[in-house]
């Protein structure tokens, strides 16, 4: 039984390993090779198993080192990105093991009789006791982890890795509390225990806080960003208006010209070739889609610009005379996102394959917008991007998303059969 319970124990103490070396990856990436990985996987359990002492100063002290020359050998990013890793994960691995093994021993010593601080006398009943003890607290503990893992992951996910050095200081500087707690409470151990574990406890719940504070202050930059982004194409949009009506102008006044140009005779071949030529344009300009929205007319008409430029089938059925009630920079966010992204994945495709399809109407109290593009494989389960503009570009969905629900809309993406499907229904105000 004994040894059933030292196997068991054995492999929950990589398990717990385990759970930390996938959060800690989560957080920074890891250096290439892959055998660099291994090795940082083996070493795991002597660094995240470590167990500490009261008043052990070493204990407290080479953890703290293994942990820095830990993240410095096998990961990769700025050091303040490091040193917040180590702050958040060090005082929560110390305060965990200690909380588990002085616990698990505090109930050893209540459901046995062994004198402590020697094995002299143990009978078998109190190794298996003891072997039994230490197997559930070890249970316990990954369980522990794994928790916090699930809790922590989508914040883990959300920190935008290139915080600028002041903002990572500024976690850092709050992330001191639990180190220093860690260090102050274990090594000069008070008479008073009952104080020792809230104490710890608020060290696990501060480093996991600083988690929480850099995706939180990760979220908030791209929230400012994604709102200069949109202002920027709001001023775009309404230079684009005022040339576009200047153009419309000319254009107008150009046909007339024409006609008055057309009705003159004797004019010379190469007169009536340049008439041809400037009619052609014209008519050109006519065919660009009209939507009923001139902002929308200017966002179809620049992204049908730039897919021509790219090779890229562009086909728009578009009437948007419902759709008045959206603001301009949802617009923007909508239809602009939608079809940058549709060009970006026509891009990869083969020139035969490159078609977008585009459509927009009321149907009965709904205003439905499609964006259809052809792919080379399903929708993958994380969204990215090959921009190198990745951190921008990365709002597109999510901008997509934010404008639909301001109008209590829907937003669906669906990957089949070797097509990209965006469809947006968004209910049309009384």
């Amino acid at each position: 039984m004994i040894r059933l319970l030292d196997l068991i124990s054995f492999l929950l103490l990589w398990g717990n390993a385990l759970v930390i070396f996938r959060m800690l990856r989560t957080f920074l990436p890891m250096r290439k090779p892959f055998v660099l990985e291994i090795g940082a996987f083996l070493i795991c359990p002597m660094l995240f198993n470590v167990v500490v002492y009261s008043n052990d100063l070493a204990g407290l002290l080479w953890p703290l080192v293994g942990f820095i020359l830990y993240i410095a050998l096998f990961y990769k990013g700025g050091w303040m990105e490091k040193l917040t890793a180590v702050m958040v994960f060090y005082p929560a691995v110390i305060a965990v093991n200690y909380l588990m093994e002085d616990t698990g021993s505090r109930l050893f010593f209540r459901l046995t009789d062994a004198p402590g601080y020697t094995y002299d006398g143990w009978t078998r009943e109190t190794w298996l006791v003891s072997t039994f003890v230490h197997t559930c607290f070890l249970l316990l503990r990954m369980l522990f982890w794994l928790a916090a893992s699930i809790v922590l992951r989508k914040y883990l996910l959300q920190i935008m890795k290139k915080l600028t050095p002041r903002m990572w200081m500024l976690v850092d500087i709050l992330l001191l509390a639990p180190v220093v707690s860690i260090f102050t409470i274990i090594y000069f151990m008070p008479e008073e225990m009952a104080i020792v574990y809230p104490i710890c406890g608020a060290a696990i719940f501060s480093s996991f806080g600083g988690i929480y504070l850099a995706a939180y202050i990760s979220n908030s930059l791209k929230t400012e960003y994604g709102a200069r982004e949109l202002e920027m194409k709001l001023a775009y949009l309404h230079d684009k208006v005022s040339e576009e009506e200047r153009v419309r102008s000319i254009y107008h006044d150009m046909k007339n010209h024409l006609l008055v140009l057309e009705a003159q005779e004797g004019h010379s071949k190469e007169v009536g070739a340049a008439i041809e030529k400037l009619r052609e344009e014209i008519e050109d300009y006519e065919a660009y889609y009209h939507t009923g929205n001139d902002f929308l007319d200017i966002i179809i008409r620049d992204k049908m610009k730039k897919a021509r430029e790219k090779q890229i089938d562009f086909q728009a059925v578009i009437r948007f005379e419902a759709g008045d009630f959206l603001e301009p920079l949802d617009i923007s966010a909508i239809f602009g996102n939608a079809l940058d992204n549709a060009i970006e994945a026509s891009e990869k495709l083969s020139e035969s394959m490159r078609l977008i399809t585009a459509k927009a109407s009321r149907i009965h109290d709904m205003l439905v917008v499609a964006v259809e593009n052809n792919m080379m494989m399903e929708l993958p389960r994380e969204r990215k991007t090959s921009k190198e503009d990745a951190f921008l570009h990365g709002f597109g969905l999510s901008n997509i998303e934010k404008a639909v629900e301001k109008y209590d809309g829907q937003c669906t993406v669906k990957a089949r059969d070797g097509k990209f499907v965006l469809k947006v229904m968004i209910p049309i105000p009384e």
